[in-house]
C-alpha cells in the first residue's frame, strides 16, 4: 500500500488539508504529534519549525507503524516520495528492525491514451530496462554515416551562401572554431561558474529524461549541485537545454558565428530601442548542460529555426532526418499521437544520418531538420537559434506543424508574427531602393508575402477573436496599414522576381520563365489574367487591382501638345523571307520603299503633395507620349499577305502606330490608371508602363 501523504499544512492530527477526514488516520497521534499552531513535525529542527509559516504547503508522509506525520523534506533525505511503497520513521525502525522502508516496483503500462516515455539511466534504479531501450534499438536500425560537409571556419561566409546552391540546406561541421568569427568561454568553464555568472537563484527548466517533461522547482544553484555529483549517485537522469543567457555576465563571453549574425532576422530588423528594453526574441544565446546518458527525442527547433551548436566540453551524437515534405508529414503524424512512446520515427523516414561531435566542434543545423540527440558523457554546450531569408517556406511549414500538433505557445518561437512584419517592412524599403536579391531569397520572400496577405485577410474579414490576436502581433510603430503593406510587399517581390501580379491569388505570381504558359490562360479564376483586355474592339490598359489600396489623388493634371503633326520620310525594307514577319524588318538605310511618317507628341503633367514621414514632399510626374503614323507609298512584296482584310475598302496601306500594330494608341484614360500600391505610410510610388513608343518620367518616380 502506498505511503499516506498530504500536500499542505494539516488542520489537526487526523484532518486532511481539504477538511476531509483521512481514512488512514484513525488513531490519535502519540506525544510526538505536532502542535497545530506551528506547522512542524517531530523531525523538524527548532529553527526550521519557526521558519515555516502557518499555511505554507508542505509534502507530508505518515509512518506505517505509529501513524505519525512528518515533513518529507525533513525525513526524505532528498529522495522522491513517489517511489516509496511503505515508509517507517526512525524511532519505529530502531524499535523493530523488521520494519524496512520498501520501494514501488517499476511502473506498469498505463491504460491512458498517452503513455510516458522513460529513458532513465540504469543507475537511477527506476525502469532500468527502459534506460537504454532507444540506444539498444538504434543498434538494430539502419543508420547511415553522414554525408555532410566539414568546412573551415573562414569558408562559412555570405560568399559561400551566394555561390553554393546547397548552402544552408544540409548541416555542416566545423571541427575547429578558428575563422568562424565567434567567441566562446574558456574550456575551463564549469557549471558552478555558469551558476555564478548567470545567478545562483535563477529559475531553471530541468527536463526529466524518463518522461521528457520539465521538473519544477529547480534553480541554477541546485542544478550545479546535481551536475557536480557522481554519476552513480544521481537519482534520475536530467537535462538542461533551454537556459537563455542574454543580458547576463556570461553573455559577455559568447558571440555567435559571423554568418549567423549576418543572417539573423532579429539582428537585422528588430528595432534597437525595443531590444535595449529586453523586448525581443531571446533565443540567440543558450547554455546547454547535459549529464551522461541524456536522450532528447526527435524534434524540430521551434518555427523551423536554424541552430548553431558549439561543444565546449564533452561530446554529442546527433541523428538526423531530412526535412522533405514526406518526412515532415510523417513527423507531424508521429509527434501528434501516442506513437512517440512506442515507435522509432526513423522507421517512417527515408534515411537517418548519424553525426558525432566532440569538444571544439561547431555545427550549423539548417531549417527544419528533424533530429534526436544522445549525450554519452557530461557535456557543456553553447548555441542559439536564428531565422533567416534563405528557407522561409520551411520555417512557415514547421510553424504550421506546431499549430496542428498543439504545441504550447511557451515552446514556440517568441514574437514570430511580429518579427515577420518587421521583415516585411524592411524588405519593402529595400525593394523600393532597387536592391538586388538572389532568386532563392525572393522565392522565400514570396512565401512570406503570401502568409502576411493571409493574415491581412483575417484582419479584414475574419472573426473578431482572430482579428484581435493578429493585431496584437503587428508593430504599430512600423506598420500603419498592414493590409496595404502586405500587398505592396507581395507586389514588389513578384516584380523583382519577374512575375505577374494581377490578383489576390497566391498562384498569380508567374516568373518570366513561365510567361509563355501563363499568357495562354485566359481564365482569371486560374490565377492569371491578361495585362490588356479588348473592350468594344479597342484595347484598354488593365492595371493590377490591389485590395485595400486607395490611391492618393493628384492635385492638378494638365495636358499639352509638344509637337503637332511633324512629318518626315523613312525607308522601309520588305521581308527577305515571305514566311517572316515583314514588320520586324523596318530599318533605315535601305533603298527599297519610302514611307511618310507623321509624329505627334504630347505631355501629361500631374502634381500632388505627399506627406512622407512627417515631411512635405512635392511629387511631379511628366509623361511624354509620342505617336507615329507610317503611311507606305507602295505595297512591298509579301507585306500584309496574310491580312488583306485590314487594308480597308480602298486597298490603301494601313496606318501603323509606333508599336508596329494596327490597333489605336492607348487613350488618355489608360495613361491615368491607378499606380501600384501604397507603402506602409500611405504614399503610392508609381511605376507607369504606358503602351507607347517613348515614355519620359520626371520627378521622384523616374528611377
Amino acid at each position: 500500500m502506498p505511503p499516506r501523504t498530504r500536500g499542505s499544512q494539516k488542520k489537526s492530527a487526523k484532518e486532511e488539508p481539504n477538511g476531509e477526514q483521512s481514512p488512514n488516520s484513525t488513531t490519535q497521534p502519540d506525544s510526538r504529534t505536532t502542535s497545530p499552531s506551528l506547522d512542524v513535525c517531530p523531525a523538524c529542527s527548532e529553527e526550521k519549525g519557526h521558519l515555516r509559516a502557518v499555511g505554507k504547503k508542505q509534502l507530508w508522509v505518515s509512518c506505517e507503524s505509529c501513524d505519525t506525520w512528518f515533513h518529507w523534506e525533513c525525513v526524505g533525505q532528498g529522495g522522491d516520495l513517489a517511489n516509496i511503497d511503505k515508509w517507517y520513521c526512525d524511532p519505529c525502525r530502531e524499535a523493530n528492525p523488521n520494519q524496512v522502508i520498501t520501494y514501488k516496483p517499476p511502473a506498469r503500462k498505463s491504460g491512458r491514451t498517452t503513455r510516458k516515455r522513460d529513458y532513465a539511466n540504469l543507475h537511477a534504479g527506476i525502469d532500468t530496462d527502459a534506460a537504454t531501450r532507444w540506444l539498444q534499438l538504434i543498434q538494430t536500425k539502419k543508420i547511415k554515416k553522414d554525408p555532410f560537409k566539414r568546412m573551415l571556419g573562414s569558408d562559412v561566409s555570405i560568399s559561400w551562401l551566394e555561390h553554393d546552391e546547397t548552402a544552408l540546406l544540409e548541416p555542416i561541421v566545423v571541427e575547429e572554431p578558428e575563422g568562424l568569427g565567434m567567441k566562446m568561454p574558456d574550456k575551463s568553464l564549469t557549471v558552478n561558474d555558469v551558476a555564478e555568472l548567470v545567478g545562483p537563484s535563477t529559475p531553471l527548466e530541468v527536463i526529466d529524461v524518463a518522461t521528457q517533461s520539465t521538473s519544477p522547482g529547480w534553480t541554477l544553484e541546485s542544478w550545479a549541485e546535481y551536475y557536480g555529483s557522481a554519476e552513480t549517485s544521481r537519482e534520475k537522469i536530467r537535462n538542461v537545454i533551454s537556459l537563455e543567457i542574454s543580458n547576463t555576465r556570461l553573455a559577455e563571453q559568447v558571440v555567435p558565428p559571423r554568418l549567423v549574425r549576418e543572417l539573423d532576422w532579429v539582428e537585422k530588423v528588430w528595432p534597437a530601442a525595443r531590444k535595449s528594453k529586453g523586448q525581443y526574441p531571446q533565443v540567440q544565446l543558450y547554455c546547454l548542460m547535459s549529464v551522461a546518458q541524456c536522450w532528447t527525442d526527435w524534434h524540430v527547433d521551434f518555427a523551423g529555426s536554424s541552430v548553431y551548436y558549439h561543444i565546449l566540453r564533452g561530446s554529442k551524437i546527433f541523428y538526423f532526418i531530412r526535412p522533405t515534405p514526406a518526412n515532415l508529414n510523417a513527423y507531424e503524424k508521429w509527434s501528434g499521437s501516442e506513437l512517440q512512446s512506442t515507435t522509432w520515427l526513423g522507421d517512417f523516414a527515408d534515411e537517418v544520418f548519424k553525426v558525432e561531435l566532440s569538444a571544439g566542434n561547431t555545427m550549423i543545423i539548417p531549417t527544419g531538420w528533424i533530429h534526436a540527440v544522445h549525450t554519452p558523457v557530461d557535456t557543456l554546450v553553447f548555441g542559439g537559434n536564428f531565422l533567416h531569408s534563405y528557407n522561409i517556406g520551411t520555417q512557415l511549414r514547421v510553424r504550421d506543424i506546431e499549430i496542428a500538433t498543439r504545441v504550447p505557445k511557451k515552446f514556440r518561437f517568441p514574437y514570430f508574427q511580429r518579427l515577420c512584419w518587421y521583415v516585411c517592412e524592411r524588405y519593402t524599403r529595400d525593394l523600393k531602393a532597387k536592391e538586388d536579391f538572389p532568386m532563392r531569397v525572393l522565392e522565400g520572400l514570396g512565401t512570406l508575402a503570401d502568409f502576411l496577405v493571409s493574415e491581412a485577410r483575417i484582419i479584414e474579414r475574419g472573426p473578431e477573436s482572430a482579428r484581435k490576436e493578429i493585431r496584437e502581433q503587428i508593430p504599430g510603430e512600423k506598420v500603419k496599414d498592414p493590409s496595404a503593406l502586405a500587398r505592396e510587399f507581395r507586389w514588389r517581390v513578384r516584380m523583382a522576381a519577374g512575375q505577374a501580379s494581377d490578383n489576390e491569388s497566391p498562384s498569380a505570381g508567374k516568373s518570366k520563365r513561365e510567361g509563355s504558359i501563363a499568357s495562354s490562360q485566359k481564365d482569371q479564376g486560374e490565377g492569371v489574367s491578361a495585362k490588356r483586355k479588348r473592350i468594344d474592339g479597342h484595347e484598354t490598359r488593365q492595371g493590377p487591382k490591389f485590395k485595400g489600396f486607395l490611391p492618393r489623388p493628384w492635385g492638378d493634371i494638365q495636358r499639352r501638345s509638344v509637337e503637332d503633326g511633324a512629318k518626315s520620310q523613312c525607308i522601309v525594307r520588305p521581308a527577305s523571307d515571305p514566311n517572316d514577319s515583314w514588320l520586324s524588318a523596318w530599318v533605315e538605310g535601305e533603298e527599297d520603299l519610302l514611307a511618310d511618317v507623321e509624329r505627334t507628341s504630347d505631355e501629361v503633367v500631374r502634381v500632388r503633395k505627399v506627406d512622407d514621414d512627417g515631411s512635405l514632399v512635392l511629387e511631379r510626374q511628366v509623361i511624354t507620349r509620342i505617336q507615329e503614323v507610317w503611311r507606305l507609298k507602295g505595297r512591298p512584296e509579301g507585306a500584309l499577305a496574310e491580312t488583306p482584310a485590314k487594308l480597308g475598302e480602298d486597298n490603301a496601306a494601313p496606318a501603323l502606330n509606333g508599336r508596329g500594330s494596327t490597333a489605336p494608341p492607348p487613350s488618355d484614360e489608360s495613361m491615368d490608371g491607378d499606380p501600384p500600391p501604397a507603402d506602409a505610410n500611405g504614399v503610392d510610388h508609381a511605376v507607369l508602363k504606358a503602351e507607347v513608343s517613348d515614355v519620359e518620367m520626371v520627378g521622384p518616380e523616374a528611377e
